[in-house]
């Protein structure tokens, strides 16, 4: 019985952004993680918002796009996520911790884009280069460092943009 290539240097440190880099699929990286990757529909949480939290939103974003080239991360950050963002946790009366950093260990570690905490956490991460692949490659490591960083029992949600997507 063989044993499978390890890809995580146990000598190395890897970053979240790190491992968006590699060049390898998010279950080989979660395999070295002793996690699995599953792929099903589910079933999440939904809350009726009305119109007067919709629309101003909306609003915004749409004033936003019209004065705004989204050519960059920052670009996209700025004008799109984060009023969406601030208007959820405005919403749920969550605290919003805009690039929260955590370090579990060396290979679990990193800054994330958002966090918003409350009963259910919800991690939103930017995908560079509008690579929502990697993207979610990146948010699966850094559910893993918050799940063993906080260690709770209720559930942690997960969502990857490009600001565009």
């Amino acid at each position: 019985m063989s044993q499978r290539f390890k890809i995580l240097n146990p000598s190395e440190s890897y970053t979240f952004s790190k491992y968006f880099d590699l060049p390898y699929t998010a279950e080989d990286i979660l395999s070295d993680l002793e996690c699995n990757l599953v792929t099903q529909n589910l079933q999440l949480p939904q809350a009726q918002l009305d119109r007067s939290i919709t629309d101003p939103v909306r609003t915004t974003i749409e004033q936003n796009l019209n004065i705004v080239t989204l050519s960059s991360e920052m670009a996209r950050r700025e004008a799109v996520i984060a009023p969406l963002v601030l208007a959820v946790c405005n919403h749920i009366q969550a605290k919003l911790r805009i690039e929260y950093t955590l370090k579990v260990n060396d290979w679990l570690k990193g800054t994330l884009d958002y966090y918003i905490k409350n009963r259910n956490r919800l991690i939103v991460s930017e995908a560079k280069q509008a690579d929502l692949t990697k993207g979610f490659t990146q948010l699966a490591v850094e559910l893993i460092a918050l799940d063993q960083w906080e260690d709770a029992d209720n559930p942690i949600y997960g969502a990857v943009t490009s600001g565009d997507l």
